[in-house]
């Protein structure tokens, strides 16, 4: 029964978001006790703290694109748009398009791809993102950052990723801008 339940939330996002749920619909029925763990995991994913849907999006975006251009980035997309981040703020994310964006927005950006390449000069942004939504927002970024990469990694490795593909905002139909796409160094505009 618990099984047919936890199915039926699964349909559901299937059905709201346009989402290949399949992987997770293994997991259910392959291993209950995984499945569990996996939706633990949801809960951190899912964290938002103090940081308004910008720049909490931003990170989500920024780090998912790091690790996929297909399916998950546009789930993302569809969740950032349905918390009212407005589609020009989220295809200039997508475009890693700094001048577009609010400076906050930017600001996250620069340092989500600093984070992910493990670049020092992260340490400067990070200073700049405690004195915008203190240690709440700092530690709110980290699961951004952190959990949206796992998405990508599970299904992988469960044989379950796609081959890149343009992601729709609206009307628009976008190609992810990934870090090995950029000439400049992160954190330069």
């Amino acid at each position: 029964m618990i099984r047919y339940l936890f199915n039926k939330m699964l349909l559901s996002m299937n059905k709201r978001y346009d989402y290949d749920v399949g992987y997770m619909q293994d997991i259910l029925q392959t291993d209950m006790a995984a499945f569990l763990k996996f939706m633990g995991f949801q809960t951190m994913s899912a964290h938002s703290g103090n940081l308004p849907p910008g720049p909490l999006f931003a990170a989500r975006l920024r780090a998912i694109i790091w690790d996929d251009c297909g399916p998950c980035t546009q789930l993302v997309v569809n969740m950032a748009l349905e918390a009212k981040v407005s589609p020009e703020i989220v295809r200039a994310i997508i475009d890693r398009d700094l001048s577009k964006l609010p400076a906050d927005i930017a600001l996250v950006v620069q340092f989500t791809e600093l984070v992910l390449a493990h670049n020092p000069e992260a340490d400067d942004l990070r200073e700049e993102i405690l004195a915008l939504w203190g240690n709440k927002g700092l530690i709110t970024l980290s699961f951004c950052i952190s959990s949206s990469r796992v998405y990508p990694a599970l299904k992988y490795t469960l044989g379950y990723g796609k081959a890149c593909s343009k992601v729709v905002v609206n009307d628009s139909s976008l190609a992810p801008t990934r870090q090995s796409d950029l000439s400049e160094r992160p954190g330069n505009v």
